[in-house]
């Protein structure tokens, strides 16, 4: 491991000028994905900032009804929490879905939406990729690929993002709150990580020594939601498609419909297509299946990942079905998708 210089400063102020100040700087917060790749020798950061002791902690309401979260809530506390449990399970489901409990004791909410990919090609410095080191060439495409991207891939990467809780953020309009060296500013999520481009090694929008401070969400629409993962084994393994939904249906008819992929592209996939498509449909299975092929249909499978896209399909097809179905049954039905 190259050796690097440490701080855990006090405040926000004196963490992000001291990253801004250095090129080769970068904060840490719970580690749990940059350790691993400095121990692999894909980051070498000169300087490591630690925010982790930053007053970045609370989950609080705000006053249009939505909630703020701190950057530096730990993903279990998030997933616990009463107000999120109550009002966002799409969000407690994805948290509880991502890998082990030790390890979401110590995931942070900033550090989740920073995590990269999990491409062996990436991992791999004896291997050529455009995402670590531009311009080397892309082997994934050729390569091993099976666990890659089916949409919005480039020539140039064809890696997938891992994060769970992004994918049900997506789903939910949650927004970015952003302070750097030119002061604060809001990212929605949905355009907070990008697709490859030309340009893969640049994952989200974030500029050097921006800080994520918060993350909200805005107030519960009506109808439910739900996450669902498939992967390769029950436990601690990234998704190979995921999906966040959130459904309104009254009299049979969706009123209104949010749908995210995860494990299909670069970045969480938020299905606008499939969700026009949903719009003023019966909630039937059959309408479901039609609007996830709506959104499938520009997907551009490799050799070895075809499977994906009907994996997706039929994923987002039993996700939407079994929130039909409960508001079906459901004598109170409108009500919020939280459930309070």
């Amino acid at each position: 491991m190259k050796s690097f210089s440490y701080v855990r400063p006090s405040d926000v102020d004196t963490a992000i000028a001291a990253v801004a100040a250095d090129p080769a700087g970068s904060y840490l917060g719970g580690g749990t994905n940059l350790v691993d790749l400095m121990k692999l020798g894909v980051a070498a950061p000169g300087l490591l900032v630690d925010v982790s002791g930053l007053p970045l902690t609370d989950v609080a309401r705000t006053p249009d009804g939505g909630l703020s979260i701190g950057a530096n809530v730990r993903n279990s506390d998030l997933a616990a929490h009463p107000l999120v449990r109550a009002r966002y399970p799409v969000l407690s489901q994805a948290l509880l879905a991502g890998a082990s409990g030790q390890l979401r004791n110590a995931a942070t909410t900033g550090g989740n939406l920073l995590q990269r990919t999990r491409c062996l090609y990436f991992q791999d410095v004896g291997k050529p990729c455009n995402k670590r080191e531009p311009g080397t060439g892309c082997p994934a495409r050729e390569g091993v690929h099976r666990d890659l991207a089916v949409l919005g891939h480039s020539a140039h990467c064809v890696a997938t993002h891992p994060s769970d809780m992004a994918v049900a953020l997506a789903a939910l309009d949650a927004v970015v709150r952003l302070r750097g060296p030119d002061g604060e500013r809001a990212v929605p999520v949905t355009d907070f990580h990008r697709l490859p481009g030309d340009r893969p090694e640049q994952d989200t929008v974030i500029g050097h020594g921006e800080l994520i401070t918060t993350v909200e969400l805005p107030a519960p629409a009506p109808g439910r939601s739900a996450y669902r993962k498939a992967r390769d084994r029950a436990s601690y393994a990234f998704a190979l498609v995921s999906v966040a939904a959130a459904l309104d249906v009254r009299g049979g008819t969706v009123r209104a419909a949010r749908l995210a992929f995860g494990g299909l592209a670069h970045k969480p996939w938020r299905a606008r297509t499939a969700e026009e498509a949903l719009l003023g449909a019966e909630a039937t299975e059959e309408s479901f299946g039609r609007a996830a092929d709506a959104e499938l249909s520009a997907a551009e499978p490799l050799r070895d990942n075809a499977f994906k896209v009907e994996l997706a399909r039929n994923l987002a097809v039993r996700v939407l079905a079994g929130l039909a179905g409960e508001a079906a049954s459901d004598p109170r039905s409108p009500g919020p998708y939280t459930g309070s």
